[in-house]
């Protein structure tokens, strides 16, 4: 607390007080936060917030979740260094959590919004769950309060869906509260590190005041600083054309990578050395794009606004075909042999969108598993994160029963850490080569003698 005022402050926006008496009381707790959303990027941001401020309130519908923090659990997996601090901050009473939104609102006068916001089965963006909080959190909203949206939503979300609702429910004006946007940027695996300050925080406000308030919190909880933008809108743009730059790079690659044959050439070998220019910087290909956020991003642009999105819709296409293009590619394979896809049996390797993460949203190997048995083949799926593969349409096997039976093919879709200790002279064909499918370009079997596709090498 400020040695010049013995002052305390229990809402920030509006406030009169100095900056640093403001600052003091929302490190100190004196100004109750109430984080919404406790899933895989919500409970590392309530456990940063309570890290730094000893009061948080986290709201989550799963009771299970809810129960499992109240005592000290942490249900994220492979984050490095959450678990630890999670029972921490419970057991030193920083952070507890609740089923009911509406009670951690009431408690709170700062009001972080980080819930999921996925598209529809048309790509529609569905904010419905945003707009729930939203509403929970109005009909709570005190004046001075502040409220910060973290997760991502179409450009002019906060301005024309958030100051409505809060504004309604509440019966407050828009000058009587606080509302900006702040975008997550942050990656599982790393979440606390990014959080803390792996690079600067975004925010933009409303009004001034908000975007003021946001960068006074920010400013606390990121080791990096803040970026001011000039408006929520702004904000909102930001973090949408980061996965849209990721997304078009990525078709970009992938394009190129289904040229390999014709142009005759290593286009990995050729993409690596372009890259060496300052200016250039494209991507790696694949066998396709998922996750909950690149291959939906595109859709809070496309879908909402009215402007021609032609190269958007194109990468997305593009992305979206290379689980088909894999498959393709071994039924060329099978077929330089004089075998069929249909009479194949066929091992997919990673089942998850990236290596070491447990998350399948969109990942490539469901598709790809999908037009496999579709063709007729006998597809069977190693993935070490995975206890449940409901989802795909595939015989699940663990690792080490690889070698107990015979594959005429292996794809590489997902290359976990695990998958450097397979002895792949061990892995056999009844007849033949066994073809291997290499998705991510990270296999060196040149000491075997198995029929190898690369995409990209060929």
């Amino acid at each position: 607390m400020s040695n010049s005022l013995d002052e305390t402050v229990h809402h920030l926006y509006n406030s009169s007080a100095p900056t640093d008496v403001q600052r003091d009381s929302f490190t100190s707790g004196a100004v109750p936060v109430a984080v919404y959303g406790l899933g895989k990027m919500g409970l590392p941001l309530a456990s940063v917030y309570a890290e730094v401020t000893g009061n948080v309130t986290g709201a989550d519908i799963d009771p299970t979740v809810v129960e499992g923090i109240n005592n000290g659990r942490c249900h994220v997996k492979r984050e490095p260094g959450l678990p630890t601090l999670v029972d921490k901050l419970v057991v030193a009473e920083s952070l507890e959590a609740t089923t009911k939104p509406t009670e951690a609102a009431a408690a709170a006068s700062v009001h972080v919004i980080i819930v999921p916001t996925p598209i529809t089965n048309n790509k529609q963006p569905d904010i419905s769950i945003l707009e729930s909080v939203l509403i929970d959190i109005g009909a709570e909203l005190s004046s001075g309060d502040i409220v910060l949206i973290e997760c991502t939503v179409p450009p002019r979300t906060t301005a024309e869906t958030a100051v409505p609702i809060l504004q309604e429910r509440s019966g407050l004006e828009a000058d009587e509260f606080g509302l900006a946007f702040c975008p997550e940027r942050t990656s599982s695996g790393r979440a606390l590190e990014d959080i803390r300050g792996a690079y600067p925080k975004v925010v933009g406000g409303v009004d001034e005041e908000s975007t003021r308030v946001a960068e006074l919190i920010y400013t606390e909880i990121n080791s990096k600083g803040v970026i001011r933008v000039s408006d929520a809108t702004t904000a909102e743009a930001v973090k949408v054309f980061e996965g849209l730059y990721r997304d078009v790079n990525i078709g970009l690659a992938n394009e190129l990578a289904t040229l390999t044959d014709e142009f005759g050439i290593d286009v990995n070998e050729a993409i690596d050395v372009a890259n060496t220019q300052p200016y250039c910087n494209i991507h790696n290909p694949g066998p396709g794009v998922g996750g909950h956020c690149i291959p939906f991003y595109p859709y809070f642009v496309i879908e909402p606004f009215e402007g021609e999105t032609q190269l958007l819709e194109t990468a997305r296409a593009v992305n979206d075909r290379m689980p088909a293009f894999t498959v393709e590619k071994l039924r060329e394979e099978l077929s330089a042999e004089g075998n069929s896809l249909s009479d194949a049996s066929v091992l997919i390797l990673g089942l998850t969108y990236r290596p070491g993460v447990e998350e399948i949203r969109a990942s490539p190997s469901l598709d790809i598993a999908s037009e496999l048995t579709a063709a007729g083949a006998d597809v069977y799926g190693v993935d070490p994160l995975l206890n449940d593969t409901s989802e795909f349409d595939l015989t699940q096997l663990d690792l080490s029963e690889v070698y107990s039976q015979q594959f005429d093919a292996v794809i590489m879709v997902t290359p976990h850490d695990d998958f450097e200790a397979i002895n792949w002279t061990e892995l056999s064909r009844t007849d033949g080569q066994l073809i291997v499918i290499d998705g991510r370009n990270t296999l060196d079997l040149v000491e075997t003698d198995h029929r190898i596709y690369t995409i990209g090498s060929g």
